[in-house]
């Protein structure tokens, strides 16, 4: 602990991905809840172009999430020229633990775990394995395959093979799904890159649009009028599983605009269903955070059926929004875990897999 006695907490904010503005948000929120009396708060700011803020300055970066007059990349720019290409390890090295709010490529991915694997460091949410895994949507798919989880019918396509001959990519597609389909980047989230097509003008469209994000995309069979289910999962080795929730969006499938432009999308927690429905949920949801190895936190996604009432898991998100609106928090607090109690279990987890690791032998190899 830091001179005061308290635990000093790094929150890991921004990053290069699409989903920064997001980070932004989440961190704030989650800054805001935390106990003075119990943690330091250090704030550590990575800008768009990847440059680290390690000084008070970094909440000058905050401010672009809630509302200031001075746009993102106005400040930005005037923190250059004391950011860094590269982050403070000394600095990094001295906290207790870091709570890396870092949506998407760059943060959510496994990178930055690895990082702080490597200075041992303590962190909040997924390892290195389970982060990669729960990123790359193909991965994450394989993974859920080989445990038996139930997924929708769906294809990975390499953007090569769009270069080479999109013709041949979407006769093959063709014969593999029905309309409508749904076309993403594998390795990104906030709905970014993600198009829903109901005809082959705009399935080739969707997969340009995806391209621009990933090498890897899927594509996906879609469910008429599928319900929208999330659940929160909490835990290291005996993880649990929140009270269920359901997003009703107000356009035809919940896109980047839905989650955070036009903020007129339903939330509904609990989601109406019936005991057996909320049991499976959450059941599956735990298969899936264990079937990845995850560590602290994941929001697993799900996809209902009217028609039959089949569940399909369709994703898992490792770090996902943290605002004091988004899903992830207000399902635990619909099942009796507030915010502020909700952060100091997630360090709480955090110091507890750290201190597990411990436990580890080192391997010597001996000389010949």
């Amino acid at each position: 602990m830091g001179m005061s006695g308290k635990i000093r907490v790094g929150v890991l904010f921004g990053g290069r991905s699409g989903e920064h503005e997001v980070s932004l948000a989440s961190a704030r929120s989650i800054m805001d809840a935390m106990n003075p009396e119990r943690y330091e708060i250090v704030p550590i700011g990575i800008t768009h172009s990847g440059r680290w803020v390690t000084s008070e300055r970094s909440l000058e970066m905050l401010r672009a999430a809630v509302g200031s007059k001075t746009s993102a990349a106005e400040i930005e720019r005037a923190l250059e020229p004391e950011a860094l290409p590269f982050p403070d390890l000394s600095l990094l090295a001295q906290l207790d633990v870091i709570f890396p709010v870092l949506h998407g490529p760059f943060g959510e991915d496994g990178t930055v775990q690895g990082m702080l694997e490597l200075i041992g460091v303590p962190y909040v949410g997924c390892g290195v394995a389970s982060s990669a895994a729960g990123m790359d949507k193909a991965m994450t798919k394989a993974i859920l395959t080989a445990h038996g989880l139930p997924q929708v019918r769906y294809q990975v396509i390499l953007r090569s093979r769009l270069d080479a001959s999109i013709a041949q990519v979407v006769e093959n597609l063709e014969a593999a799904l029905p309309y409508p389909m749904f076309v993403k980047p594998s390795n990104l989230g906030s709905s970014v890159g993600i198009t829903k097509a109901h005809n082959r003008e705009e399935l080739i469209a969707g997969l340009w649009e995806a391209a621009r994000y990933d090498r890897k995309l899927i594509v996906e069979e879609g469910i008429d009028r599928a319900r929208e289910i999330e659940c929160s999962v909490l835990g290291n080795d005996t993880p649990e599983a929140s009270l269920p929730g359901e997003v009703i969006p107000n356009r035809e499938f919940y896109d980047y605009a839905a989650k955070y432009l036009d903020n007129a999308s339903q939330l509904l927690i609990p989601a109406p269903m019936s005991p057996e429905q909320t049991r499976q949920v959450q059941e599956m949801a735990v298969q899936a955070f264990r079937a990845l190895d995850g560590a602290g936190m994941a929001r697993v996604d799900f996809l209902l059926s009217r028609e039959d009432g089949r569940l399909y898991v369709n994703e898992v998100n490792t770090i996902p929004g943290f605002t004091s609106i988004s899903m992830y928090p207000k399902l635990w607090e619909a099942s009796g875990l507030a915010y502020p109690e909700l952060i100091d279990r997630l360090i709480e987890l955090a110091l507890e897999r750290y201190a597990d690791r411990q436990r580890h032998e080192a391997t010597v190899m001996s000389a010949r």
